[in-house]
């Protein structure tokens, strides 16, 4: 899933396991569409935006299968393009428009004959244009989506993946340096280990959001790349199924992403990367190296945070040394010493003072790159951690915290706009600016700043 556009539009909508899951608490709202990797649903709306449907299709009310048909009402995003008159006109155009693409497509050494193949009998699929949109009204816990994603379900069958992909692992690490214990890890949150991949057509999807909505120039890009996968055949169509965001592949790779990072890892000819464990492993590290990996190093530690603590500091743009850190109280949670001192790190407290830290290293910021959720970089490495034989993590979460409502959380940017310290558009998705405005607010009435949305900060701004 490599990084795509935006970086960030990369998780927009995975078919993942956990798709369904939201944590507006901690993402960037990105324009959704995530385009590299396809965790996206995952957070429902966090991300920005998209979401992914889920794998399976959903029961109607008279208990049939198949997809969900398109609201016809207007997207939540409030975008021209994505008003109910705007997506039928466009609709009404989806011939012409995927036609017009041919002199791009030739361009990029796809065959007429090949084109006309591969987009003969395409229709768009205006579900999509629901699930771009989706704004869900209530999100989960950062604690909560760890649960979900790092349990012993998950963690036995990555253990069994590592064992019996061993000869394939080892090769890689070998010739990337990339951690196997990652991999394993971005396989199993991605995917469930290649069970919940997503089965809508890459090419559909794709096509769709090309012509149709507020992303076109940017799923232009990434229908044109399936284009030539299947133009150069790496991947057969019926292989190229998954999110709605056209996140493909156990790993969920766009396929602008895929052209980047995919290898073929075996020799054979083709970089396939949904039915060869070989090229998977390969391709998924190599997306991770050309990131930054560091050989040999972790991706963050669990610390504790001493009483009192300026939680301004707490900011991916401060990052300081572990010594410097150290110098300001804060200690592993283990009780173990830090390997290297002269490490850089930022501070990351997720759920603010009342629950754990984390001292971040440049291999989070790595697997940020492939999906720019903290939530989502967390649970990678922490579950990697697992697969390893670590321990959870060992301070508790504040589990007696509820997550504000999408309206609580637009409620709350519009009081902190209101006092002078939300300089944005409120739209109810948390992220970088928002906790500023927070944490700001915070400060102001003595409280420790560490931009936690809770409902007691809520009632503060409410006055009560």
């Amino acid at each position: 899933m490599m990084q795509s556009v935006a970086g960030q539009t990369r998780r927009a909508v995975s078919a993942t396991g956990a798709v369904m899951v939201a944590v507006a608490l901690l993402l960037p709202a990105v324009a959704h569409a995530q385009a590299q990797n396809g965790l996206s649903n995952l957070f429902g709306g966090i991300f920005s935006g998209p979401n992914a449907a889920p794998s399976q299709a959903p029961t109607g009310p008279g208990g049939q299968t198949g997809p969900l048909p398109w609201s016809g009402e207007d997207g939540a995003s409030g975008h021209p393009l994505m008003t109910a008159a705007a997506i039928r006109e466009a609709a009404g155009n989806f011939g012409n428009c995927v036609a017009g693409m041919w002199p791009d497509a030739a361009r990029r050494g796809v065959t007429q004959e090949n084109f006309q193949r591969f987009t003969a009998g395409l229709s768009p699929d205006l579900r999509i244009m629901d699930l771009m949109d989706s704004q869900p009204e209530f999100t989960k816990s950062i604690w909560d989506y760890l649960d979900i994603l790092v349990n012993d379900n998950r963690l036995a069958k990555g253990r069994e993946v590592l064992a019996k992909y061993k000869a394939q692992f080892d090769a890689t690490e070998k010739a990337t340096g990339v951690d196997r214990y990652i991999i394993a890890s971005i396989w199993g949150i991605e995917s469930n280990y290649s069970t919940q991949m997503g089965d809508r057509s890459v090419l559909q999807s794709t096509a769709t959001l090309a012509c149709i909505g507020r992303r076109q120039a940017y799923f232009k890009d990434e229908f044109l790349s399936a284009l030539e996968i299947v133009n150069r055949g790496d991947l057969r169509p019926e292989q190229m199924r998954g999110s709605w965001a056209g996140a493909f592949g156990p790993t969920q790779f766009m396929p602008t992403a895929f052209k980047r990072f995919a290898v073929d890892g075996d020799g054979d000819g083709r970089r396939d990367v949904v039915d060869n464990p070989t090229d998977l492993i390969a391709s998924t590290a190599n997306n991770l190296k050309k990131d930054g990996w560091q050989t040999g190093q972790t991706w963050g530690f669990e610390v504790v945070v001493p009483q009192g603590f300026n939680y301004m500091l707490a900011d991916r743009a401060k990052a300081m040394t572990i010594a410097q850190w150290e110098k300001l109280g804060l200690k592993r949670a283990t009780g173990q010493p830090f390997p290297h001192p002269a490490e850089k790190a930022y501070l990351l407290a997720p759920a603010g003072a009342q629950g754990p830290g984390f001292l971040m290293l440049q291999n989070y910021r790595v697997i940020m790159k492939y999906n720019p959720a903290e939530a989502y970089a967390l649970a990678i490495g922490h579950f990697a951690d697992r697969l390893r034989g670590g321990q959870p993590f060992v301070q508790p979460w504040p589990r007696q915290e509820r997550e504000l409502s999408r309206t609580e959380r637009l409620e709350l940017q519009q009081l902190l706009a209101q006092r002078g310290f939300y300089k944005g558009t409120p739209d109810g998705q948390f992220g970088g600016q928002t906790r500023e405005a927070l944490r700001n607010f915070q400060a102001s009435i003595g409280v420790p700043a560490d931009g936690f949305a809770s409902s007691d900060v809520l009632d503060r701004l409410r006055g009560r």
